[in-house]
């Protein structure tokens, strides 16, 4: 969080922030009842001697920073590091509505609950692509790579 309003943080210091756009953003992430909730709702001072919010919490005003203005492309980085069940609630439904608006998400993460509303994964390891393709296939792939052997009866 920058030094600033809620409001300020998810319309990126905009000169004329578009009220609208703002909380449209804000409920995208599933962080606008939060804010309601803050003492100062979205005049509330984060930041640099604000109000200190939770890790998740900052995390969903973050999400809505991103999704502020319905960008085209939309780069997610460990988006869920800090969220709860809510969160990751909140993160698949704005991951599925800017697909649905006809948008691209890219979602760079460890959690696979990140991944629950892509329809592609890649794999890097060691700077090379290890595995590529539609989700379900790729996550099994990955759940035969980390699984142990079977036990093996002398």
């Amino acid at each position: 969080m920058f030094d600033g309003t809620i409001a300020e943080n998810i319309t990126r210091f905009d000169p004329a922030p578009d009220p609208e756009a703002l909380q449209a953003a804000a409920k995208a992430a599933g962080v606008h009842e939060v804010v309601l909730r803050l003492p100062g709702g979205y005049d509330a001072r984060v930041g640099a001697g604000g109000l200190g919010l939770s890790g998740g919490q900052r995390q969903r005003i973050a999400l809505a920073r991103a999704l502020y203005g319905d960008p085209f492309l939309v780069v997610l980085d460990e988006p869920n590091s800090n969220l709860d069940v809510d969160g990751d609630r909140a993160l698949s439904a704005a991951v599925q509505g800017v697909r649905a608006r006809g948008g691209i998400v890219v979602v760079i993460a460890h959690r696979p609950s990140a991944l629950a509303s892509v329809d592609r994964i890649l794999v890097l390891g060691e700077g090379r692509v290890r595995l590529h393709g539609p989700r379900d296939e790729v996550l099994a792939q990955l759940g035969a790579l980390t699984r142990p052997p079977p036990a093996r009866v002398a």
